[in-house]
Order: structure tokens, then C-alpha cells, then sequence
């Protein structure tokens, strides 16, 4: 044990520690989709008060961070085609509504970002409806052309503006979502401005930038470099902004992504049915497979700040993608794993329920099952309307369920920051069990986890350990023996144990 512990000192000074985090920075974060959250006034739509009304639920499942879908106006049922930077879509209330959510945050030591779309507006934005006035009037030479990308030489990618021969680029095609031209200086004008309204007037903490792949598709070097300009922007405007990224790619690239500066982007590789969690719960040695992806994770990244995540709003749900439906002890315990990758885990609404959705996003979008008669419309578009775990009202009362289960290792993360935040070292492997030992700021735990989802496993370790916490897919925990100079660790299977 001992040896380990000195590796993983070793291994800190050869990499580097990661950059420090603000205090205030939490490593738990819950995504919502207010349209289908809770709704307070019975449109069958969610909104900005039926949030407030369930942040309490969210704080007491261990979560501190809370990062908001879009929110501004906007035509569609996502939002993510803006009409207006600076307001509340009316279907989610107000701004007032805004700042009481705000404040609630505050109250309960939660921190808030919103959804920023910056790669594209709404063809209704005022912006753009101006351009292709100017256009239809044959005064092309207007500045208001210039905050898009409008061209008389259409690519693959661009879009006819009726009754001209002018065309707009558009890269989500079908949406309705023109390009913004990025390089225009007032338009980095507006978008300090939005960011200002956002982070001083509003009261937010932060913003989840969408695709930024897509600012100048297929030009990294430019992505990177728009990236630096919103991060020294929100360090300017308000000093400790947080602020994560849509980076939907493969490691390398991701890890291209942060030399940006921004905080943290979304671990993609580590997500969905093809991820390194699923990857590894399907594998012939899970193990060995967790921790070789873990381990090119550390080395692509070794200084900044993961975001790791099973599922969100456009993917499938992770029911779905670990095969799960019959199986409630391999959800959980793909939880755990992505959790265990370290950083700042994103968990999507529902999730903690085991909510299910997969094809066309609605399905994926549907309204969070807080008991029967109490759950939001389906999104337009929705085709498959279904639940296959009990809802939270059933789930907060069995001690057994997904929910608790999530709840009970988020509370672990709360009081063992090294689970998050700390340098990994690895200690004994086998096919199917490996021990990880997170050091941060002087405290340093070990994670022992066997990945069988049958058979008990004992680890046999050469130090006297204590017993933190076990969880277990079951009622039943693992434990903890001392024999002589060694502790025996006795993990039931999916049991994950944290000890000192």
C-alpha cells in the first residue's frame, strides 16, 4: 500500500497537478430540460417556478451544480434557435421568474449555468429578419449582412432566402438555424454583452457552450481560439465563471479543446453504448478495460478538468445503453463508473429514476416522472412515450432503488473530494476488480471495485485500511477484514468499496 501511495506522489510530480478549481466549483452537476422538468401551472409544460419547486430534491440527491437546457425565446420546443438573447422564453416565465430561481440557487449552495447557443440564431431572430430585409431591398452594402454568413455562391451547406438569389450558411441543416459570422467584431460585441447580461444582471454562474466544434466547422485552430475569447471575456466580466463545452469528439481532439482555457468539456468517448463505461460492462476482462481507458484519459488530459457523463439530451438514456431494462444493478454500476472516472460528473434529469428514450431526440427529451399524474406533456415529436422504473415518489421510499443508490454515491463524492478532484494511481488488477487511489490536498483514498456482476471477489491489500463507505448494487454490503499486516476486502458483486 505504501509503494502505491508513493506512485502516486511520483506520478503527480511527472505530470503536474491539476490546475486548482475555484472553491466554490462543484463536481456534481444535474442537467435539466425545463420544458420537461415540473410544471407549476398546468400548461403541461415545465417552467422556471416548477424548478424552484423541486430544488430541494435536487440538492438532496447530492447534486450542486445545476445547468439549464436553453432558455431564452425561441420558436422551437428545444430552444436552441434564439430569438432573443436577453429574456425568458414566456412558456418558462420571466426574468423575475429568473432571479428567484437564481437566488433559490443560492440559498442552497447551488451554482447555475444556462445553455449558450452562440454558433447560430433563430431565422426569427431580429438580427437576422433585418438582413434579409436589407437584401430584399438591394442594400447589401448594410452592416446588419455582416452578422451572418451570406454568400450569391451557394455550398452544401448554405440555404436560399426566398425570391433572391442570396443564400445563408447553415450547418444544422433543417433547423431553421442560421450561422452567425463570428469574425464580425460587433457581433463579439453583442456576444459580451449577452454574457454580461447573463453573468452580472441575471445573477448565473457560468454557461455550457453548444457545438463548439461548429464555429468555424472543420477549422480547430479557430474553434480554440473563439473558446479563449469567451473564457477571457467571462474572467473579465465576473472572475470564476464557469464555463463547459460541447466538444463532441474523440479524445485527442477533446483534449486539443482544452488549450482554450475553458474549464471543462464534456467527456463524449466515455458516453453512450459504444463509451468506456458500456464498453467495459460488456467486455471479457471489464476491468483491465476501465482502467486502460482511464489510463489514456489521464495521459490525453493529465492537467484539465474532466466532465464525464453517460447520457444526455441528445443521446440515448443510459437504461438503454447498458442494457439495463431487466438488469437495475448494471445502471447502477455504470453510475458509479463514470463517476469513478473522476472530475466534474454530469448527470442528466431522470437518470436517477432510470427514465428511457432513444431515437428522435423528443424521445429522449420526455417529461421527468415525478409520480403517476404528475409528469410534463411529451416534447412535439415525442413517438415513444415510456417508463420503465417506478417514479421518484416510489423510488425515494425504497431504500433499494436507482435513485438512493445515486444519491448515496453522490454523497460520497461530497465528502471524499479526492474521488473527484484527486491524481490517480493504480493499484492491484485483475480481470474483473482493480483498486484506483485518489490523492488531493493531502488525503488520499482508495476505491477497491469488482466489476463481476455475479461473483464476490476479496482483495487482499498490504495495509491496515478503514472502511469509508461500500456501495452496493444490493442490500447487502461488502466489507472489511484485518489479518495480520493486510486488509481483506470482501467486494459482493458490482461492490465498490472506499477506504483510507
Amino acid at each position: 500500500m505504501k509503494r502505491w501511495l508513493c506512485l502516486a506522489l511520483v506520478l503527480m510530480i511527472l505530470t503536474g497537478a491539476a490546475p486548482a478549481l475555484a472553491a466554490e466549483t462543484p463536481y456534481n452537476w444535474y442537467e435539466v430540460f425545463v420544458y420537461s422538468f415540473k410544471d407549476s401551472d398546468g400548461d403541461g409544460i415545465g417552467d422556471l417556478q416548477g424548478l424552484i419547486s423541486k430544488l430541494d430534491y435536487i440538492h438532496d440527491l447530492g447534486f450542486r451544480g445545476l445547468w439549464l437546457m436553453p432558455v431564452m425565446p425561441s420558436p422551437s420546443y428545444h430552444k436552441y434557435d434564439v430569438t432573443d438573447y436577453l429574456a425568458v422564453d414566456p412558456q418558462y416565465g420571466d426574468l423575475d421568474d429568473l432571479g428567484a430561481l437564481v437566488t433559490a440557487c443560492r440559498q442552497r449552495d447551488i451554482r447555475l449555468i444556462v445553455d449558450l447557443p452562440l454558433n447560430h440564431t433563430s431565422t426569427l431572430h431580429p438580427w437576422f429578419i433585418r438582413a434579409v430585409d436589407m437584401i430584399k431591398a438591394g442594400r447589401t452594402d448594410d452592416p446588419a449582412l455582416d452578422y451572418y454568413r451570406f454568400t450569391r455562391e451557394p455550398g452544401p451547406r448554405d440555404v436560399n432566402i426566398p425570391g433572391t438569389d442570396w443564400h445563408y450558411e447553415e450547418q444544422f441543416s433543417g433547423g431553421g438555424m442560421p450561422d452567425l459570422n463570428l469574425d464580425n467584431p460587433l457581433v463579439r460585441q453583442e456576444i459580451r454583452d449577452i454574457m454580461a447580461f447573463w453573468l452580472l444582471d441575471c445573477g448565473v454562474d457560468g454557461f455550457r457552450l453548444d457545438a463548439v466544434t461548429s464555429f468555424y466547422t472543420g477549422h480547430d485552430e479557430k474553434n480554440i481560439a473563439f473558446l479563449r475569447f469567451l473564457k477571457n471575456t467571462a474572467e473579465e466580466l465576473k472572475p470564476g465563471s464557469f464555463l463547459v463545452g460541447e466538444c463532441w469528439a474523440g479524445l485527442e481532439k477533446i483534449a486539443e479543446y482544452y488549450q482554450s482555457g475553458i474549464d471543462s468539456f464534456f467527456l463524449f468517448p466515455a458516453s453512450q453504448a459504444e463509451g468506456y463505461v458500456a464498453g467495459a460492462l460488456r467486455a471479457r476482462r471489464p476491468a483491465e478495460s476501465y482502467v486502460r481507458h482511464l489510463s489514456r484519459v489521464l495521459e490525453a488530459i493529465p492537467k484539465g478538468r474532466l466532465a464525464p457523463f453517460l447520457s444526455n439530451h441528445d443521446t440515448g438514456r443510459a437504461v438503454g445503453l447498458v442494457q439495463g431494462r431487466q438488469a437495475p444493478q448494471r445502471v447502477k454500476f455504470a453510475h458509479a463508473l463514470i463517476s469513478l472516472m473522476g472530475g466534474l460528473c454530469f448527470t442528466y434529469y431522470g437518470e436517477e429514476i432510470g427514465m428511457a428514450g432513444a431515437g428522435p431526440d423528443p424521445n429522449k427529451r420526455l417529461g421527468m416522472y415525478w409520480q403517476e399524474g404528475d409528469i410534463t406533456s411529451p416534447p412535439p415529436g415525442a413517438s415513444q412515450v415510456e417508463y420503465p422504473f417506478p417514479s421518484v415518489k416510489e423510488q425515494l421510499n425504497d431504500p433499494d432503488s436507482l435513485l438512493n443508490y445515486i444519491k448515496k454515491l453522490n454523497a460520497c463524492r461530497l465528502a471524499l473530494p479526492a474521488v473527484a478532484l484527486g491524481e490517480t494511481a493504480f493499484g492491484p488488477q485483475t480481470e474483473d476488480s482493480c483498486v484506483l487511489i485518489r490523492s488531493h490536498q493531502g488525503d488520499t483514498v482508495v476505491i477497491a471495485v469488482n466489476f463481476s456482476p455475479s461473483q464476490t471477489r476479496q482483495l487482499r491489500l498490504p495495509e491496515h485500511l478503514s472502511l469509508i463507505e461500500a456501495l452496493d448494487t444490493g442490500s447487502t454490503p461488502s466489507s472489511l477484514e484485518i489479518q495480520g499486516e493486510d486488509s481483506l476486502i470482501t467486494l459482493l458483486p458490482y461492490g465498490i468499496a472506499f477506504l483510507r
